[in-house]
């Protein structure tokens, strides 16, 4: 569980909030079967995880960003790769039988951290809970240099929106964003949109590099 909770003065009452791990894992079918995503959808995303193409999921909250990547591990675990997983809160399921699930610690170990000691793991792939900082570059970095295969979570709107995304995350580390990096490495988005019963997969969609403009 996440609890978030808030006290006078910076709120008028008390308020806080508990989002609980879901019970089940919802599997690829399950979101055909419930009109969030189509057939089609479906295969292409079990496609990409088969052919080790890294996938973003991007959504605004409450979209179910982490379930569907929950789905996506679900395809992962049918593989015989080594898995390195990271997160700063527990919320990814993976029922892998070659796991190494690894988790920040505020104020001792970072995700950035984390990310760099992932690959003297030897990782065939490194999922990512969110990606929110600083350690993007390194995911980056990890992802396109021999683990390809990741998926990881974004906060944004649209697939376009989330490269962009990534570009203000990486700008915490560097000055200059590597935008060729950007458009190798990450290789599918899956955008959600909605809440509950109006919950869908929005967007699919496949970056195919830069264009003579550099542009996405």
């Amino acid at each position: 569980e996440r609890f978030e909770g808030l006290l006078p003065p910076v709120v008028a009452a008390p308020a806080f909030a508990i989002r609980k791990p879901a019970v089940a894992i919802f599997t690829l079918d399950d979101y055909v079967l419930a009109g969030i995503m189509t057939s089609e959808q479906a295969i292409a995303l079990r496609q990409a995880v088969s052919s080790r193409k890294n996938i973003l999921v991007a959504g605004g909250t409450s979209t179910g960003k982490t379930t569907l990547t929950n789905a996506l591990l679900a395809e992962v675990a049918k593989t015989s790769d080594r898995i390195v997983l990271i997160e700063d809160t527990r919320e990814l399921q993976c029922k892998a039988p070659n796991l190494v699930a690894l988790r920040t610690r505020d104020g001792v170990v970072s995700l950035s951290d984390l990310v760099r000691s992932s690959l003297r793991l030897r990782p065939d792939r490194i999922p990512i809970g969110e990606v929110r900082g600083a350690e993007a570059l390194d995911l980056l970095k990890a992802w396109g240099t021999g683990h390809p295969g990741g998926i990881g979570t974004i906060h944004a709107g649209s697939a376009l929106g989330a490269l962009r995304r990534l570009e203000q995350l990486i700008q915490e580390a560097v000055v200059t964003v590597p935008r060729a990096l950007i458009a190798e490495t990450v290789n599918v988005i899956a955008v959600l949109a909605g809440r509950g019963a109006d919950r869908r997969l929005s967007e699919l969609a496949h970056v195919a590099g830069l264009g003579t403009s550099g542009d996405y």
